[in-house]
């Protein structure tokens, strides 16, 4: 029951017309007064308040910040305190409540004024989940930042597909058709067959074009490091990792990546990449949080997977996930009809770079490079290209292709070159023994003296050392 002397000292109409919950303790912490909003909010009755103490209505986490609060009004003469209030009901209330001591009739009250702060806390939360957005954007940007400068880079290099042949026409409708969709990629071809092109080709013409392009090849990267530069890794996350470091995949969010070598990525990796496939979604190294990425994964190889899977260096069911839409890219001795075309195309690139006025390529050596077997493929090309370039005198460019020449296609190799490299190679074996039991002429299943007639009309001479 409220004090007769407190009706007397409160006006009653303004202590019930305040905004928030009012109470007023007595120095034992019994509560004395409040008003009606207080029997309300807290769904208790006028009996029931009056037997309460300050912290009766604070959740039980809330209590002590409660009591120490009020001892600090009775030492200070005023507290603040955030805490929650817990109503009859089990209703959870944030709220904000400023105490202060007053006298009256020469005794001490803490007169408390409690507003609820629900939605203040629920700013607050609001805040900091922008805040935390504005971090990781931040550090996305950071991240960015560092591959932008690649890119501008690359965006100063010419990534033309080349050529009229009909493997390139191939190529060209492949990618026609997947670019528009979603679909993992897997471009297969040798090494330096331009297999990259074809996968910013791929993204060029996709709706994720305005987006990343993200390249990680996964020969250069060392294994313990290519988890980490894929999916980044938290600060302490391992010795070396004193600062955090957003991964590729998050990088490339809304974007594509490539993933070249893919038959490299270590086997440990491979989950994790699988993950992504099936889910689209992973973890930092150090990190219990999921991270969603909406990511296009290209990869390429000049592998052959499924000899890597035979083997157990490679995941079946992440080979079948890769290999969505399989695209191959021929050699360049197989689309000798591009060479022309490829080396007017590099010419034009190396003369402008390098400030030389070529004109043309001689006639000579254009047959000469479409005569050799181009092992190193299109890249090959542009490097020799290139070379010629800087040490060209003239304006008529004469490519001076390698002495060693890998001669993959034999019917460019004249039989008689042939014939002779085999014999060879069967005299060495058998340490230039050419008759009798283990000799070459047994192995070449020919007669001594045929073996030694052919010897002499080819050349075929030992060097003694």
């Amino acid at each position: 029951m409220q004090s007769k002397f407190l009706h007397e000292a409160i006006n009653e109409v303004i202590f019930d017309s305040m905004p928030g919950l009012a109470f007023i303790y007595r120095k034992d912490g019994r509560l004395a007064a409040w008003n009606k909003r207080a029997e309300k909010v807290l769904e208790y009755s006028a009996e029931e308040m009056g037997k309460a103490v300050a912290s009766d209505f604070s959740e039980a986490d809330s209590k002590e910040k409660v009591r120490a609060a009020f001892k600090q009004s009775l030492s200070t003469g005023h507290a603040n305190v955030e805490h929650i209030l817990l109503t009859k009901s089990g209703k959870r209330i944030p709220v904000f409540t400023r105490g202060r001591i007053a006298v009256v009739d020469g005794e001490e009250y803490l007169i408390g004024l409690t507003v609820d702060i629900s939605e203040l806390d629920s700013a607050r939360e609001k805040i900091k989940e922008q805040m935390n957005e504005i971090s990781r954007l931040n550090e996305l940007l950071h991240a960015e930042n560092i591959y932008l400068k690649d890119q501008l880079e690359l965006s100063s290099q010419q990534f033309e597909m080349v050529g009229e042949s009909e493997p390139i026409k191939y190529i060209r409708f492949k990618i026609k058709q997947v670019a528009p969709t979603d679909a993992s990629v897997l471009i297969e071809g040798e090494t330096g067959t331009g297999k990259e092109l074809v996968a910013r080709a791929i993204h060029k013409e996709s709706k994720r074009k305005d987006k990343p392009f993200i390249k990680v090849n996964c020969a250069s990267i060392p294994e313990n490091l290519i988890e980490s530069e894929l999916f980044g890794h938290e600060k302490g996350a391992f010795t070396s990792a004193i600062e955090k470091q957003i991964g590729r995949f998050e990088i490339a969010d809304g974007g594509t990546i490539f993933l070249d070598e893919i038959g490299e990525l270590p086997m440990n990796v491979q989950p994790k990449l699988l993950h992504i496939l099936q889910q689209g979604e992973f973890e930092r190294i150090g990190s219990s949080k999921t991270i969603r990425t909406d990511v296009r994964i290209i990869a390429a190889t000049n592998k052959v997977l499924e000899d890597e899977i035979k083997k157990r260096r490679f995941r079946n069911d992440l080979y079948y996930r890769l290999n969505v839409f399989p695209i191959s890219v021929a050699p360049l001795r197989e689309r000798k009809t591009d060479i022309p075309l490829l080396s007017e195309h590099y010419t034009k690139i190396y003369s402008d770079k390098f400030n030389k006025p070529i004109k043309a390529i001689s006639k000579k050596s254009i047959r000469q490079m479409i005569s050799y077997s181009w092992p190193g493929n299109v890249r090959e090309l542009e490097n020799v290209i290139e070379r010629a370039i800087i040490t060209s005198q003239n304006q008529i460019l004469n490519v001076e292709l390698p002495s060693k020449t890998d001669n993959t296609s034999n019917d460019l190799i004249p039989l008689e070159d042939l014939e002779k490299k085999h014999i060879i190679s069967v005299l060495e074996k058998t340490y230039w023994k050419i008759s009798g039991t283990g000799g070459a002429a047994s192995l070449l299943k020919i007669n001594p003296e045929t073996l030694r007639s052919k010897m002499r009309k080819l050349g075929i001479k030992r060097i003694k050392i």
